[in-house]
């Protein structure tokens, strides 16, 4: 595949993801309008139909006051009576719910008040015929409730209340129309975006299936490409592996013959230094000191002026020569190490790490008390690893950490240990001197040293540390601030497969 067609795909694929994510939100943002609205519009036409029940049962409780009422006028029946009671007290809770419900409109608040003013009247009318009657005054209670027929009160509150129910039903019609014709526009929208999904889908599985087929021809031509790539990488291995074992070779050749002259300059300096020693007592005899007497100290020999300052140069030019020799030998002596080291085969076993570098720390404690330091080991996980490699790590490292502690300072190291996924991870913390940030990396390169030079070393410890935690399948890191402390964290494989590192060694 092209890179041009590549560009073209991809941007095909974002304009389906975008049209796609266009279409959803349209189709959500209409659902979620439309299914509201259809909602409201319900609400409505149940307020509606709310409205028309609540003026219906008014009229039916005026209607049973006033059968109430004729009733007992004519028969004195307390059922009479009490039903009369009932429809009377059930009344104005009617209207009033009759007024909340219609409080929204202003035509029904009009009709409202019209409604309200006649049923206070007409109950009033029942309280003055109720009154008469229990007083005895029959005619009287006759002659009011015909005065109150002749005026029409009851039927003035049903036409008011029958003029409301219309304009309910008006509403009740117009609602519903606008409730089904949301519920309409709901289900096209849903429709239409359903299409739209699908169709999109079509194209997706298209371009899907399209890529597919386009990945499996990459593949193929990937496998064709990589069919002796495993031979290849093992040949390249081999060739490596070869030049790595060269390498320690030479190194170990290179170390040992430069000993021989180095051995060879230590002795000539030694004669030198005899020889040195026999010129100036001569010079001394020509002072003063007898030449055939017995040796004397060449600090000891009485030398005046130019002779003096021959003497200590020459002292001090050997002293150079004597200390660089020493040094020279302990960088042999190290990389000779480090190349007896490289060509050991690790041996794994099953390590109890705690008991292990407890015993490390006991090996340490003269070292440790007179740094004033405390060592701290918590529990650690248990691994598969060589043993003589680990020893060499944790020596090192808390050897390091007494080493480098600030002056006037109480000391703590601690070692903590915990596992994940399949690895161990340890660290070696501690409150010295700490690392600048700067030198992190140079720590472990071979021969390089960061901070003061104030502690004997040659730079090799850490850079040989971290070489046998890579042959161990780890890595090793550190973090640390000037005058913050260190930690030291080390990677370990929990259990440690010594044919394949051996093998690549």
């Amino acid at each position: 595949m092209t890179a041009g067609e590549q560009r073209r795909r991809a941007f095909w694929q974002i304009l389906l993801f975008a049209a796609g994510l266009l279409v959803l939100t349209v189709i959500s943002a209409g659902s979620v309008y439309l299914v509201n609205k259809a909602r409201d519009d319900s609400k409505w036409v149940v307020h509606t139909l709310e409205v028309e029940n609540q003026l219906n049962a008014l009229l039916l409780e005026i209607r049973r006051a006033e059968s109430g009422v004729r009733g007992y006028l004519l028969t004195r029946s307390e059922n009479f009576k009490t039903d009369h009671d009932k429809a009377v007290a059930a009344i104005v809770p009617a209207l009033d719910r009759v007024t909340r419900l219609t409080g929204d409109n202003p035509a029904q608040r009009e009709g409202i008040e019209k409604l309200s003013a006649a049923i206070e009247i007409r109950l009033g009318q029942f309280t003055q015929e109720m009154d008469l009657v229990r007083q005895g005054q029959i005619d009287k209670a006759t002659f009011l409730m015909n005065e109150a027929a002749a005026a029409d009160t009851t039927a003035a509150i049903g036409s008011l209340a029958s003029a409301m129910i219309q304009e309910e039903e008006r509403l009740f019609r117009l609602r519903t129309a606008n409730a089904d014709r949301s519920q309409t526009f709901a289900a096209s929208m849903t429709g239409i975006g359903s299409g739209l999904v699908v169709l999109l889908a079509l194209i997706s599985i298209w371009l899907v299936r399209r890529s597919a087929g386009a990945r499996d021809d990459a593949e193929a031509r990937l496998r064709d490409g990589n069919l002796n790539l495993e031979a290849t990488v093992d040949e390249r291995t081999a060739d490596l592996r070869e030049a790595n074992d060269e390498i320690q070779r030479f190194a170990y050749i290179v170390s040992h013959d430069l000993r021989s002259p180095l051995v060879n300059i230590m002795g000539f300096t030694s004669e030198l230094e005899e020889l040195g020693k026999d010129i100036f007592r001569r010079i001394g005899g020509l002072t003063g000191v007898p030449a055939g007497g017995p040796p004397v100290d060449v600090a000891d020999i009485p030398l005046d002026g130019p002779d003096k300052q021959l003497s200590a140069d020459f002292s001090e030019a050997l002293g150079f020569i004597k200390s660089s020799i020493a040094r020279m030998d302990r960088l042999i002596s190290a990389i000779l190490n480090l190349t007896r080291e490289g060509r050991r085969e690790f041996q794994p076993e099953k390590i109890d790490t705690r008991d292990f570098v407890e015993t490390i720390v006991s090996t340490l404690a003269h070292q440790s008390a007179e740094a004033q330091a405390e060592i701290h080991v918590e529990p650690l996980p248990n691994i598969v690893s060589d043993r003589l490699a680990l020893e060499q790590i944790f020596s090192n490292l808390i050897d390091n950490a007494i080493k480098y502690l600030r002056s006037g300072v109480p000391g703590e190291i601690r070692i903590r240990g915990r596992t994940k996924l399949g690895y161990a991870i340890f660290e070696i913390s501690d409150n010295g001197r700490g690392i600048d940030p700067k030198d992190h990396q140079r720590i472990f390169d071979l021969f390089r040293r960061a901070g003061t030079q104030d502690k004997p070393g040659q730079g090799i410890g850490l850079a040989h540390v971290r070489a046998l935690v890579r042959r161990l399948g780890g890595t090793m890191s550190v973090s640390s601030e000037l005058n913050a402390g260190s930690t030291f964290t080390i990677t370990l494989p929990i259990a440690w497969n010594a044919s394949n590192r051996n093998a690549d060694k």
